[in-house]
């Protein structure tokens, strides 16, 4: 079982920059690839970003390819979310999660996130001027 806490959220200008953390605790994280999620106000959950178990590979929905970058240090059992020129319509709650996917080289995060199990409590990203 992995339990996960997401940290670094708060109120940022459009063009600013934050850096979730999402920190472990329990399994082996190098066990699970890790996906980043964010639910806005009466809008559904929309996936951010993914990275596999080892860090091999990443993947992102469209419009936050280029902006954000998803990293991990499996030492420190920490997943990071680099979210660069941040937009108003980037306000959301934003939550990580784990799915169990050793050796697995690619990742996905689908709104129905059916294959993440284990999540965090989420981070409020406010982007406003």
């Amino acid at each position: 079982q992995l339990q996960l806490v997401e940290s670094g959220g708060g109120l940022v200008h459009p063009g600013g920059s934050l850096r979730l953390s999402c920190a472990t605790s329990g399994s082996r994280l190098d066990y699970y690839a890790i996906g980043w999620f964010r639910q806005a106000p009466g809008r559904e959950r929309e996936g951010v970003s993914c990275i596999t178990s080892r860090g091999v590979a990443t993947n992102y929905t469209g419009a936050m390819r280029g902006r954000f970058t998803i990293s991990r240090d499996n030492a420190k059992k920490t997943v990071y979310l680099q979210m660069n020129d941040l937009k108003p319509d980037d306000t959301a709650i934003y939550y990580c999660a784990a799915s169990f996917a050793p050796y697995v080289p690619h990742c996905t995060v689908p709104p129905g996130a059916g294959q993440y199990t284990y999540w965090g409590q989420g981070t409020q990203v406010t982007v406003s001027s």
